[in-house]
């Protein structure tokens, strides 16, 4: 997790835990599931894993656009750029 961080860093802001224990508990977390899946094929894993991490993902860019929506912060250029693409598809 440090090593993606490096390039793409957490903003913990002011969140009442410490980041070692936030990072601890998703990597257990992550872990208890990979081990849940050990009778799945490794096509099944694979598809389970990049499914959780897209939902994942989705789920900060909502957040992330929601927050900045709130406080009146223009989005950043990459956010835009992702945005254009669906307003793109759709219009």
């Amino acid at each position: 997790m440090l090593e993606v961080e490096r390039s793409d860093p957490i903003d913990f802001a002011d969140l009442p835990f410490p980041e070692e224990a936030l990072r601890g508990l998703v990597a257990t977390h992550l872990c208890e599931m990979a081990a849940s899946m050990e009778n799945f094929s490794d096509e099944d894993r694979l598809l389970t894993l990049l499914a959780v991490s897209a939902k994942l993902v989705l789920e900060n860019l909502v957040l992330h656009v929601q927050l900045l929506r709130q406080h009146g912060i223009p989005l950043s250029d990459d956010v835009e750029s992702l945005l254009g693409r669906l307003r793109g598809s759709n219009g």
